[in-house]
Parts: C-alpha cells; sequence; structure tokens
C-alpha cells in the first residue's frame, strides 16, 4: 500500500513574505530585550567582581595605582586615553584621573597593592605600611596583612552583634513604659557601649603609589582586599559578599555606594498594596458595565472614557494624588485625628498610602479594560444554564462566570503590576524619598506604617543617575539596580502568570489568553 504523498501548505502570493517580516519582527524584538538584559547584567555584577590594580609608571616618573574602568579616543583626536579609579580622594582631590595612552610607559600588577573600602571618602588605593591595633601596638611588614584580615573579622562581629542588640532589644523596649523595660533598656545600652568601645581604636597606615602617607581608622573601615593577590575562587567569594551586601544593605553616599533594600522592600510592598486596591475596583467595575449596565450610548461613552484614561501621562496622575489624597484628605485626616501633631503633618504629607493609591488609580483603566473584555469572552450558554438551573443572578456572577473569567482579572494584574513598578513620575509628587533607611513595617502598632516615606527602585535608579555628585561612581549600581527592577518585576508577573495558568486549567480554555 503506498503512502500517499505529504502535502505542504501553500501560502498565497505575498503572504508568504508578511509572515516572514512578522516573525523578523518578533525576533528582532527579542534580539534587542536579549541585548538589554545582557547589558544589564555586565555591567551591573560585573561591578562587584574585584578588578585588577594597576601601577602606572608615567612620564617623568610620576606614578598612580588604580582600575581600569575603559578607553576613549582623546578630545584632540590623537590616541586614546583611559579612565582610571584611582580612589583616595581626600588626598587627590577625586577618585578618577585620565591617563593617555602615550604617557603611560610601564603597566604592572603588583601583588601588595591594597584596596580599602571606608564609609566616608570611599576607596583608598596603596601598599599596607603599617597596621596599628587598639591598644597601640604596631605592626609593620608583611605580618601586617594577617593582623588587619584579623581585625577586620572581629570588627564584623562585633557590628553584627551591635545591630542585632539594636534591632532584637534596644527598638521593641523603646516603646514600652513599663520599670522591668526600663531595667532591660539600660543593661542593652550599656552592652552597646561596650560594644562600640571594642570598636574603637587603631588605624592602618596606606603609602600611596606616589608616595604619600593615609592614615584611615578602622572604625571607618568597611573592607579590605588585595585584587592581584587574589585567586579565581577569592573572587568568586569576594563577587558574592558584594552581591549580597548590595541587596541587604542601606544606601550610603549619596546612593552612590552600598545597598538598596529600602528601596526593594518599599517596591514590593506599594506593588502588593496597589494590586490590593486596585484589583477589587476594576473587577466590580468591568461587571457593572458587561453585566448590570445598560448597553447604550452612555455605557459605551463610559467605556471610551476609561480607554482613555490608560492614556493619560503619568505625572498628571501624580499631580492628583498629590491634591486630592495628599493635601486633600490627608489634610483633612490631621485636622481630625492628628491635631495634637500640626503643624507638622502625619498624613498631610506622602506616604506610602497615597503613593498606593495614586498608582491605583493609575492602573485601574487596565484592569477594567482587562476584565471586561475576559468577560465578554465567555458564552451566553453559560449564563443562561446556570439561570435555567434555578441560580440567583448574583450565584450565576459569583460561581460561574467569575471563575471563568479569573485568568482575564489576573493579565490585568499583571500589565498594572508591570506599569506600576517602574513609574517614577508620580511617586515623585506622593512619597517617595531619596533616602529612607528605615523600612515602613517595625514592631510597632499598626506595624505597617502606611503614612511614612518609602524608598523606591526606579526613583533611586534616576536619582543616582542624574543628581550624584559622582556620577562614574554611580553608573555600575545603576545598572544593578535597573537589573534588579527587572527581575522583580518578572518576580510579581511569573507569580500571577503561574496562577493564571492554575485558574485556566482549572476552569478550562475558554479563556485562556
Amino acid at each position: 500500500m503506498k503512502a500517499e504523498p505529504s502535502r505542504r501548505l501553500r501560502l498565497p502570493r505575498g503572504e508568504g513574505a508578511g509572515a516572514w517580516l512578522a516573525a523578523g519582527s518578533v525576533a528582532l524584538s527579542l534580539l534587542a530585550l536579549l541585548a538589554l538584559l545582557a547589558l544589564l547584567t555586565v555591567r551591573g555584577l560585573g561591578h562587584f567582581w574585584p578588578s585588577p590594580v594597576e601601577l602606572v609608571e608615567l612620564e617623568g616618573g610620576r606614578q598612580l595605582a588604580g582600575e581600569r574602568v575603559r578607553e576613549v579616543p582623546h578630545a584632540g583626536g590623537d590616541g586614546l586615553e583611559r579612565l582610571y579609579r584611582i580612589g583616595n580622594q581626600d588626598l587627590e582631590g577625586g577618585r578618577w584621573a585620565w591617563v593617555r595612552l602615550s604617557a603611560i610607559e610601564a603597566v604592572s600588577h603588583p601583588a601588595d597593592l591594597v584596596v580599602v573600602e571606608r564609609r566616608r571618602w570611599g576607596q583608598a588605593i596603596g601598599r599596607l605600611s603599617a597596621f596599628q591595633g587598639a591598644s597601640g601596638e604596631r605592626i609593620e611588614g608583611e605580618a601586617a596583612w594577617p593582623a588587619l584580615e584579623a581585625r577586620l573579622a572581629e570588627l564584623g562581629t562585633l557590628r553584627d552583634a551591635r545591630d542585632r542588640l539594636r534591632e532584637e532589644v534596644i527598638l521593641p523596649l523603646a516603646g514600652r513604659n513599663d520599670e522591668t523595660a526600663a531595667r532591660e533598656l539600660k543593661a542593652a545600652h550599656a552592652r552597646l557601649r561596650e560594644l562600640q568601645s571594642a570598636m574603637a581604636g587603631g588605624r592602618l597606615i596606606l603609602a600611596t603609589a606616589d608616595g604619600e602617607g593615609l592614615a584611615v581608622p578602622l572604625e571607618q573601615l568597611l573592607g579590605a582586599r588585595r585584587p592581584n593577590a587574589m585567586s579565581p575562587l577569592d573572587k568568586l567569594v569576594a563577587w558574592g559578599e558584594g552581591v549580597w551586601r548590595f541587596l541587604s544593605e542601606g544606601p550610603r553616599a549619596a546612593n552612590t555606594a552600598g545597598g538598596v533594600w529600602p528601596a526593594i522592600f518599599g517596591t514590593v510592598l506599594m506593588v502588593m498594596l496597589m494590586s490590593i486596591l486596585v484589583t477589587p475596583f476594576g473587577v466590580l467595575a468591568a461587571i457593572y458595565l458587561n453585566e448590570v449596565a445598560h448597553q447604550g450610548r452612555l455605557t459605551r461613552l463610559v467605556r471610551i472614557a476609561v480607554r482613555n484614561l490608560a492614556g493619560v501621562p503619568s505625572i498628571v496622575y501624580g499631580v492628583f494624588g498629590l491634591g486630592v489624597f495628599v493635601y486633600g484628605i490627608g489634610g483633612r485626616l490631621d485636622s481630625w485625628f492628628f491635631e495634637a501633631s500640626l503643624p507638622s503633618p502625619t498624613f498631610g504629607t506622602g506616604g506610602l498610602l497615597w503613593a498606593s493609591l495614586t498608582l491605583a488609580l493609575l492602573t485601574l483603566p487596565v484592569v477594567i479594560v482587562a476584565t471586561e473584555e475576559g468577560l465578554a469572552r465567555i458564552p451566553d450558554q453559560q449564563r443562561e444554564g446556570a439561570l435555567a438551573l434555578g441560580a440567583t443572578r448574583l450565584e450565576m456572577l459569583s460561581r460561574v462566570v467569575l471563575p471563568m473569567a479569573a485568568p482575564a482579572m489576573l493579565t490585568g494584574v499583571i500589565l498594572a503590576v508591570a506599569r506600576a513598578a517602574g513609574e517614577v513620575a508620580p511617586l515623585m509628587l506622593v512619597g517617595v524619598a531619596k533616602l529612607a533607611p528605615q523600612v515602613p513595617v517595625d514592631g510597632d502598632f499598626p506595624f505597617l506604617h502606611l503614612e511614612r516615606k518609602f524608598m523606591h527602585l526606579g526613583y533611586h535608579i534616576f536619582d543616582a543617575a542624574f543628581h550624584g555628585g559622582d556620577v562614574q561612581a554611580a553608573m555600575p549600581l545603576v545598572y544593578a539596580t535597573a537589573l534588579l527592577l527587572v527581575l522583580v518585576i518578572l518576580v510579581l508577573n511569573l507569580t500571577a502568570i503561574f496562577l493564571r495558568h492554575h485558574l485556566s486549567t482549572r476552569h478550562g480554555a475558554l479563556t485562556r489568553r
């Protein structure tokens, strides 16, 4: 028995080119997205990898030590010039140095060059001349580095104990007024003074590349390393520690150093509150427009208005939130319930609640449109069958229609989260702060403080990139924060997509998008 020849699908003339054009557009879009993610990953995560330190000998015998950043054509058009991060801002007057390649006579990578991270002046680069302990003993030569490493490990343990004491003992006891709490608080403060006394004292002496001496107090020291003497495994461990500090610590040095933990917490909390606020209102509005309201001219005008609201610039919503939520409702709440605190406002200033409400209003049209489209795709036979079996209209909506439209609702929530998480303009008017190291959640009643200002990853990117005093130092953190914002949005969206898939599987593929 002969097999029938396979039939090849033939597209009408002209449609094949259109299909290839559509496929090419999709491929270019994916390539652009992958290129963006690759750029953010390389520039952002590469910042935490310990870079080698070069000792550069220049014409005239001058030397400098620093981390190579990049090379660009010279402004005069003759040759290239190289940017180095040299640190030592308190000595050099700046952290960066441009060097023409034609002026470089030799480049080496001595293993004894030390990179020190300080709280106040940023990095310091040089050779470790001496280490002076808290008790005054002075260690010089090669023995100074092991002594410094041991002292840094001890300081890390003391800092952890101090932070735990403040967070777990002092802060909870500060809100209590009983006698037992007063005794425990007094003992905790005594212990805190002991820890601070144990951390005080000592310094290290660095010899810079040009021969100057630089004394660094140990209490200002955040870390020290010898990049040129580190193995790949040591660098990987240091990279992991740097990423963890970026995720778990607060910012410092005007957002050009430190971590972004308060911004991560603020972004996720604001998006969750926004989703809780916008979902019921959006779903109820869509149910009314599609299931309850008379389908006449007025209903069509309302739909057109809702769709037009989705295109209003976000800064307009910020102005509305400032005038209505902050000054209007917030000012009235202060006059009613917080009169004793006036003229210092409690709710009459920007905060987490007003930012969440403003973004809920911003994303409300998206949820309404997506939910209404899902309701419109449900066949009328489903409604009629439920009513014919004796169900009331409310039971038909709650037990038949809404479960089948749940994937469309979650689609609206996904789109709302994707838009709200990256918005910056309205937040600048209704509650975001440049620096708010304390997250709006603590152990004091009511535990979640909606009136407090908060940090946001999008605004952190904007502030570090355009308002920082050192743009060169801020740019790697801008890339890392942008990558983190993309990942946060991705995690939130994947959670909603998983729920949508679960509901689509449970209630059939009829409403699957």
